[in-house]
């Protein structure tokens, strides 16, 4: 019987453990949007979990939204990650590419030669993004043409033989959180009227490629893939999420992926603030190696790997503020607190400063 310190093989990925490490942006990276020797101490303190997943990533100068977030597009950024891959391994760890495009949540001001965002459909999100000086309003953005999307299926791909390079074990690819794919895959976003849009298959149909391709490129055994079915940020939602994702599901499984992680709730809402819906039904239908993510602690993460809920839990804010949450819940010890005020500013505080036990 496994529990949460039990090994695991996802794909061609071995874990020590499956408490996994889940992305978090934490905007710091540096000039260029190259990942620092400071990314890279943050990720070794974090190895002994048995799988990081890294802050997402931009496959593409077009798919930023945020200031400082490193990409995977650029020679700079790939021996950047070198240093964290470096890094991670040398502690022992594994570690995995979270590969991102954001759509429209963007804004001209982070788009090269101030170009509008790029969405499913011509539709502004409410809401406002921060540019790097000043907050702005999301601006409405542009449909992506048919023939562009062979062009940004490739560009995934590029960007996961980019981790490789860069030495990662795998990539993920985010299919979540309201950005592109996501914005793809629901009603609300997506009303394009070509192969893409309108069934949830045709709205399934871009993921999908980008998925085959990745595979081909790489192996599927290195590939996993995010998804949040009931996310709302960014403006999103869905006339019938549970059969939106139960079909995504089924498709997933000839894929063979090294793993799928799922996205519970909508974020930061409590569990008693969920929108109805049956993940217990997703595992049911996934074939291979399911990842639950959010809203767990030691106690019910335990018992979803000892049930067979989940065959590993993602901790995000105890990861972030417990470098060595793993031992901390070995030992039974008590958590540090993260502060909130340093997730997405700052440097070393709140980044590489968060105390170990014997501290």
């Amino acid at each position: 019987m496994s529990d949460l310190f039990s090994p695991a093989r996802f794909g061609a990925i071995e874990l020590s453990n499956r408490i996994v490490m889940s992305s978090l942006t934490r905007n710091r990276a540096g000039a260029g949007n190259v990942p620092t020797p400071l990314t890279a101490e943050y990720y070794r303190q974090r190895a002994s979990a048995g799988l990081i997943l890294t802050e997402a990533t931009p496959i593409c100068a077009e798919g930023h939204g945020y200031p400082r977030t490193p990409g995977i597009h650029t020679p700079e950024q790939v021996a950047g990650w070198k240093q964290v891959t470096a890094a991670v391994h040398d502690a022992g760890g594994r570690v995995a590419l979270q590969l991102w495009h954001v759509g429209r949540i963007s804004h001209p001001d982070l788009q090269p030669g101030g170009a509008l965002p790029v969405a499913p459909s011509a539709i502004r999100p409410a809401g406002q993004v921060f540019t790097g000086q000043s907050m702005k309003d999301y601006v409405t953005p542009r449909a992506l043409e048919s023939a562009e999307i062979p062009v940004l299926v490739a560009s995934y791909a590029k960007a996961a033989r980019n981790a490789m390079e860069a030495g990662f074990d795998g990539v993920e690819i985010h299919a979540g959180n309201g950005y592109l794919l996501d914005q793809f895959l629901r009603s609300s976003t997506n009303r394009r009227t070509d192969a893409y849009g309108g069934s949830k298959e045709n709205r399934a149909r871009l993921l999908l490629e980008v998925l085959e391709a990745v595979n081909r490129e790489i192996g599927s055994d290195r590939v996993g893939v995010r998804l949040s079915p009931v996310t709302t940020f960014g403006d999103l939602s869905d006339e019938d999420p549970q059969d939106t994702f139960e079909y995504v599901v089924t498709q997933l499984n000839p894929l063979k992926l090294a793993f799928l992680d799922i996205l519970q709730g909508t974020g930061g809402a409590s569990r008693e603030q969920w929108v109805p819906f049956d993940y217990d039904r997703l595992r049911g239908l996934y074939a291979g190696n399911l990842i639950r993510n959010n809203g767990y602690d030691f106690a019910t993460a335990q018992q979803a790997v000892i049930s067979g809920a989940a065959d590993a839990i993602a901790f995000g804010r105890q990861l972030l503020a417990n470098p060595d949450l793993v031992e901390r819940f070995r030992r039974g010890a008590p958590l540090n607190a993260p502060d909130y005020e340093t997730f997405y500013r700052g440097e070393e505080k709140g980044y590489t400063d968060y105390p170990f036990l014997q501290d």
